[in-house]
């Protein structure tokens, strides 16, 4: 773990703003977090002092106090009794559970979910179309066999389908979009679970994921986008009504 040092400190300070208005305790977890998740601040790496944070935050003790045990709960720093604050990981992997936790802990609003999973959703498409790869092509053919072969395991079916679009986000390349649909699909994971209920609906979308595989191969941005988009409106309607 790196030391905490008056060079980091003097970073992390020239970094933050004094809370003017909100809630004190909210206002500092938001405002280290924006800092965190900004990656100037590396993994391991041991915060200013609780005066010292108050002091360049124009807040009490207490509010930091509040605010770092908040951002301990999310598993974005470690608290050690006799040592001191630590940011636990990098901004890439800190993203995932900060967005999960602020949807789960905000107003749900599954049609909102549903409108986000479908956008991100033709965009890794697009991306997968424009960057190809073949390990990740590799994976979504083995992943479009296996739904072939599910038949009546709707289980096994949809397992297979979580993949396809987990590969297909692999092979888009962009770490943020990965994480923010894993996020999303975790929330919908519920609705998902139920939603296909007949071999009809597994062979539709069957068919939908082989146009947006061939899409990809082919290299067809715009033919993997419409593909998807396809997709996601037919997943969107099951879910929906689920």
């Amino acid at each position: 773990m790196p030391a905490f040092s008056d060079d980091q400190s003097a970073v992390i300070s020239a970094s933050l703003q004094a809370v003017s208005t909100g809630a004190p305790s909210a206002e500092v977890a938001r405002r280290l977090l924006d800092l965190f998740l900004g990656g100037s601040v590396q993994p391991g790496t041991r915060l200013p002092p609780e005066r010292q944070l108050a002091a360049t935050l124009g807040v009490g003790r207490s509010a930091v106090r509040e605010a770092l045990a908040a951002l301990e709960i999310l598993g974005i720093v470690d608290v050690r009794p006799g040592s001191g604050t630590y940011l636990r990981g990098t901004a890439s992997e800190l993203l995932p559970q900060t967005l999960r936790w602020g949807l789960l802990i905000g107003r749900q609003s599954t049609s909102e979910l549903l409108e986000l999973r479908a956008g991100l959703e033709i965009y890794s498409a697009r991306l997968a179309a424009g960057r190809g790869g073949q390990a990740g092509l590799v994976r979504q053919e083995a992943s479009l066999a296996r739904m072939r072969r599910a038949g009546q395991d709707l289980r096994a079916f949809a397992k297979a389908d979580r993949d396809f679009h987990d590969a297909l986000a692999e092979t888009a390349g962009n770490d943020l979009v990965m994480d923010l649909l894993s996020v999303v699909r975790s929330l919908l994971q519920v609705y998902a679970d139920r939603a296909l209920t007949t071999e009809e609906a597994a062979r539709t979308a069957c068919d939908e994921h082989e146009a947006i595989h061939e899409a990809v191969r082919a290299g067809d941005e715009n033919a993997a986008a419409a593909a998807m988009a396809v997709h996601m409106a037919t997943a969107t309607r099951r879910l929906s009504a689920s």
